[in-house]
Parts: C-alpha cells; sequence; structure tokens
C-alpha cells in the first residue's frame, strides 16, 4: 500500500457499519486492518442480496481492505490471543459500550498498559460520564435523540427517519478523522491517547450550527432553526415531467433565477437583494420558484440554469447514480473480480491523495479467512495455532 497509513496497523473490534466506515478509511489508506469478528461473524455479512452465506452487499460495501481474524472472546485464550495484537498494534478501535469493554479487560487503562503507544479509540451512543453513559444506542435512537428527526417534520408532517443510515457514516468519518489526528500527535509526542467519539454529541455537534439560531446567544434571542432548511418548499421542485434540485446563493444568482422564471421585477426586490431580508422571507421566494417550475422540462431547466451559473441538478433515483456518466468518468466506481463472490461493484475512496494515493488492495474478507495468517504474524507457531482452533477460541476460514 502507498496511502499516508501504511505501516499502521490498525485492530479493529467494530461491527455494523460506524465503526467498519471508519476502518474501511483507514484501510483505504494504507493501514493494515485486522477486523476481530464474533464466531457468527459481522451481523451486516447477513444483509442480502449475498451470492454466498455471510458475504452480503452490506457487507462488501464497508469491509474491504481489512483482514478476518476470528476470536471467541468469551475464552481466556482468545482474550490473550487480543492482548498479542494489542501489543503489536498502532490503533485499537471499538464499538462497544464502555462497561463491556472494561469486562472484557481492554479498556483504554488495560489497553496502554499492553501497549503504552496505543491509540484506543471508543465510538459508543454517549459520553460515558453523561446520565446517558449506559444507554445502548443504534441509528435510529440517535437520529431521534439528536434532533435529526423532529425536524423533517417540517416537511413530512411527522417526525422521520432519514432514509440512509447516516449517523454510522457520520460518526465513522469522524473516528477515521480523530485516529488521524491522534496518530499525528503521537508522530510529534511518541504518545499514545484513549479518544471516545460519542453518536449523539457527534451528530448534535453536526446538526447544530445553522440551527442555533436565536439560541446561539445567552439569554437567547429567540427559538433554535435555521429558517431557509426548515421552508416548506426548500425541496427538489416538480418540473413538467420530473423534479430538480435548484440552490441561487448569490444575489446574482438570486436575480438571474427570478429573470429565467419570469419575475424580472423581482430582481431590485429588497428580498433578493439585501441579505438579512432575504433571510426572513426565503420561505416565500421558494415558492415563487415552485409555482414557475412546472411550466418546463427538467432537462429545459437543467440547460437554462447551466446556461446562467445557477447551481441545479437533475433529481436522480438511486441507479441512476449507479450509471452516473461523470462517475463513471471519474472512475469512481470499481469493478474487482473476488475470487468467492465473483465480480463485485466498489465505491471509489473519494479523496485524491497526490502524494500518497488510497487503493483497494484487498477485497472484503470470508469470515475467518486471515485467521490463521495473522497469528502466524503475531508469532504462534503451527501448534499453538491448532490448538487454539481446535478449542475454539480462534476460528479459520470453514473449510468446505
Amino acid at each position: 500500500m502507498s496511502g499516508p497509513l501504511a505501516g499502521v496497523r490498525v485492530v479493529d473490534l467494530t461491527a455494523v457499519f460506524l465503526g467498519p466506515v471508519a476502518s474501511q478509511t483507514l484501510g483505504d489508506l494504507g493501514a493494515d486492518v485486522i477486523k476481530i469478528e464474533t464466531p457468527d461473524g459481522d451481523i451486516t455479512r447477513s444483509i442480502t442480496p449475498a451470492r454466498n452465506r455471510g458475504m452480503g452487499t452490506g457487507f462488501l460495501a464497508v469491509n474491504r481492505n481489512k483482514r478476518s481474524v476470528v476470536l471467541d472472546l468469551k475464552q481466556a485464550e482468545a482474550r490473550a490471543v487480543l492482548g498479542r495484537l494489542i501489543a503489536g498494534a498502532d490503533v485499537l478501535m471499538h464499538s462497544m459500550r464502555p462497561q463491556a469493554m472494561d469486562r472484557l479487560g481492554f479498556g483504554p487503562a488495560a489497553a496502554r498498559a499492553i501497549n503504552p503507544r496505543i491509540i484506543h479509540c471508543a465510538a459508543y451512543g454517549y459520553r460515558r460520564d453523561g446520565p446517558h453513559g449506559w444507554r445502548p444506542a443504534y441509528d435510529d435512537v440517535i437520529q431521534a435523540a439528536s434532533g435529526l428527526a423532529a425536524i423533517q417534520a417540517s416537511f413530512a408532517g411527522e417526525p422521520r427517519y432519514v432514509p440512509t443510515s447516516m449517523i454510522d457514516k457520520l460518526v465513522g468519518l469522524t473516528v477515521a478523522q480523530a485516529i488521524g489526528m491522534a496518530l499525528f500527535h503521537r508522530e510529534r509526542s511518541g504518545e499514545g491517547q484513549a479518544i471516545e467519539i460519542p453518536m449523539y454529541e457527534t451528530t448534535v455537534a453536526f446538526l447544530m450550527p445553522e440551527h442555533m439560531a436565536g439560541r446561539g446567544f445567552a439569554p437567547p434571542e429567540g427559538p433554535a432553526g435555521y429558517g431557509r432548511v426548515l421552508a416548506p418548499h426548500r425541496r427538489p421542485y416538480r418540473t413538467a415531467d420530473g423534479h430538480i434540485g435548484v440552490l441561487p446563493y448569490t444575489v446574482t444568482q438570486w436575480q438571474r433565477l427570478f429573470e429565467l422564471i419570469g419575475r424580472p421585477e423581482m430582481a431590485a426586490d429588497p428580498r433578493v437583494t439585501d441579505g438579512p431580508t432575504r433571510n426572513r422571507h426565503v420561505g416565500a421566494l421558494y415558492e415563487m420558484v415552485a409555482d414557475a417550475m412546472p411550466a418546463r422540462t427538467t432537462a429545459d431547466w437543467h440547460r437554462a440554469f447551466d446556461a446562467a451559473d445557477i447551481p441545479a441538478m437533475p433529481v436522480q433515483d438511486l441507479d441512476a447514480v449507479l450509471d452516473c456518466p461523470h462517475l463513471a468518468a471519474t472512475g469512481f466506481y470499481e469493478t474487482h473480480h473476488h475470487d468467492s463472490e465473483g465480480d463485485i461493484v466498489l465505491l471509489g475512496h473519494p479523496v485524491r491523495y497526490e502524494r500518497t494515493p488510497a487503493e483497494i488492495s484487498r477485497l472484503p474478507p470470508r469470515l475467518g479467512q486471515h485467521t490463521v495468517e495473522v497469528l502466524a504474524e503475531a508469532g504462534y507457531d503451527a501448534a499453538e495455532i491448532e490448538s487454539l482452533l481446535v478449542a475454539g477460541a480462534a476460528v479459520g476460514e470453514p473449510q468446505e
């Protein structure tokens, strides 16, 4: 691997989406990610469709550039293996509640006793020292708690979940960023450290900047909520044959837009030309645009907006995004031949590095595919490995 994290070893105890998004990002950037799985495997292995059991598309999407090692951490022998892997690692990451990790014997202090330079990264629902610190959490629960579900009522009429695992992916990317910063600090200081990334606090920090509004002052100058993004007509506009997303932002763009929709008199209106006035009346402006859009087709509007340099794109469904000519031209989707799954399509790494490019060097692993390999690297001889396999403390790839 040639990425910026080449030479970094990550022991990854995470599952589902949050942690795997993070560790896949690290793997794309060159880290050697050792994915520790239970004998049942990561639950996303069961997300269908799948060509083979345990290799569902949910797993394939977020588990490339990793090696799968199966350990039954209920057994002392398996915990000893994990301790040896931590001793040789740069990063230990997990998504268990902190109390569970402490009971397992690998909380921050215990991990640091094994390896003083370790970056111990814990991602879970809520900050440990708060009253919610003991609670379990998943994506939908944090969408509810954070206000994200509630603000959907501005257009849906009732609270709704965003139809993607947004919190898991947001927090996963935050985890990857935090680990990178901790590794940078270690390069300068030689110090390992513990990192806590709570889903709840991370989501509130992401959601609230534009919604602080009057609550950004003490005492408050008004309620929370950013009027522009909560406006009822802030949505894709219906055209004669579909929908289009349009976002004029500068005064010039607003003026050009109103000329295109046959309202040239609005070019001098303070609701267009004055920023604070526009913010107060943006809902009415969106409504005027919505009323005009059905007069022309999506393609007609798109050409007109492009010519006027107004940001706009047709609404695409998921299949259209997968078939997008732009993404094809930039090589974003990569087709790889997997030795058990056949040809699979993976999403490319979105960031381009001039000197240290990301790459896909390992395809998503089968359950336990690398157990024996990694144990040997950790110094176990053939007899010791066989003993661990016979006891079920470690599990190798199932044999046909």
